[in-house]
């Protein structure tokens, strides 16, 4: 991925979010609201049909307000296919539905979304909220893990993305396993096994430098049966930036994909931590220059701004409560300029934090003027 479509691809996942979150809060008074997926390279005209036939089936529903709702959102959602003469190329989301806080008012919206990775899921939902966890499965691959897992007769290396395992490589071993010699053979062949032994773990290390660049892994994570692992670990077989990456070895029974899958299950509360380990160590930073170079932090939507169109930011928190457009126009703003974006929710104490300072601030290059 080159560092435009990357910083695209940034955008288009903060703004997703954004509006993921705005979904979720929404709520029908009965099971009237539309949720349609089309995945990637599907023919957007049998999305259409489907979504025709349903229409013809609404218009049988007994209850009143809720026909007329219902059928209003499937011939929202109709108009808003036909705009479309095919499947964009990462495939389509469409919601609809009335959102008048109000019985009897009518306030039919339509959310449109292509995202930046793959539909693979093809749906038709209507019911009491929007249906949003196929996109809610995108943003998981904000932060990605190293996963190694590893013995004496095999390794395998993957990557972690969201709740997806990649796997990279497979490596065998020619270690031999146990044997029985007596005397100064067993001696000379234990030597002659440690040797292989050794050779073997820089081999995987070797594999692993060239597979988990620090800069692109939120951390690495270790695993195998008994004491090999620990002895990699304890090597000097990777380098120092990679080995600084390590955020746990874990005891597992299996070095094939199954150990890979017990690996992730468990190294759960690793991960949890180390996702909110990112935006507590960005809001400390801010907290931290606040106290000793005030000058070099703005905060709040006007200063940021300002900041912004001068070039001026390095870094730029933001909450999630911040008005939609706003956050937007920031979000779009700092990558224009190369500034690093960190979100935050509000049901975090980082992110109160940042509430507290107008809801969003920004580490500067220079102190504005």
């Amino acid at each position: 991925m080159t560092d435009e479509s990357d910083k695209k691809d940034k955008i288009a996942k903060l703004k997703l979010r954004r509006i993921i979150r705005d979904l979720s809060k929404k709520r029908a008074r009965h099971t009237e609201f539309i949720s349609v997926y089309v995945p990637t390279g599907y023919n957007i005209q049998g999305i259409i049909d489907q979504i025709s036939s349903e229409l013809g089936t609404a218009r049988n529903i007994k209850t009143t307000s809720t026909r007329k709702n219902v059928t209003g959102a499937l011939e929202k959602m109709l108009q808003t296919l036909r705009l479309y003469k095919k499947t964009p190329e990462h495939g389509l989301a469409i919601f609809t539905g009335n959102i008048s806080e109000r019985e009897g008012q009518t306030d039919i919206q339509v959310w449109e979304i292509e995202p930046s990775e793959d539909l693979r899921v093809k749906m038709y939902k209507c019911d009491q909220v929007f249906y949003l966890e196929p996109l809610m499965e995108q943003l998981e691959t904000k932060i990605v893990y190293g996963l190694l897992v590893m013995d004496r007769r095999e390794a395998n290396l993957a990557l972690l993305k969201g709740k997806h395992i990649i796997p990279l490589m497979k490596l065998d071993s020619m270690v031999p396993g146990k044997f029985r010699v007596g005397g100064q053979s067993a001696q000379r062949f234990a030597r002659t096994i440690e040797g292989m032994a050794k050779d073997w773990y820089k081999k995987i290390g070797d594999k692993a430098v060239e597979s988990f660049k620090p800069n692109e892994i939120a951390g690495l994570i270790v695993g195998g049966p008994g004491p090999t692992k620990e002895d990699f670990v304890k090597g000097d077989f990777m380098s120092t930036d990679l080995k600084k990456k390590i955020l746990a070895v874990k005891n597992i029974g299996y070095t094939d994909e199954y150990g890979l899958k017990e690996l992730v299950e468990r190294s759960e509360d690793i991960l949890k931590e180390s996702e909110a380990m990112l935006e507590k160590k960005a809001v400390e930073k801010i907290l931290m220059m606040l106290a000793t170079r005030k000058e070099l932090v703005a905060k709040g939507e006007d200063v940021v701004r300002r900041a912004l169109e001068m070039g001026a930011v390095s870094e730029i928190i933001i909450s999630e409560e911040l008005e939609e457009k706003v956050f937007d126009e920031l979000v779009d703003k700092a990558y224009e300029t190369g500034a690093n974006v960190i979100t935050v929710t509000n049901k975090t104490q980082e992110g109160k934090q940042i509430e507290s300072l107008g809801k969003v601030a920004a580490i500067l290059r220079y102190a504005l003027a």
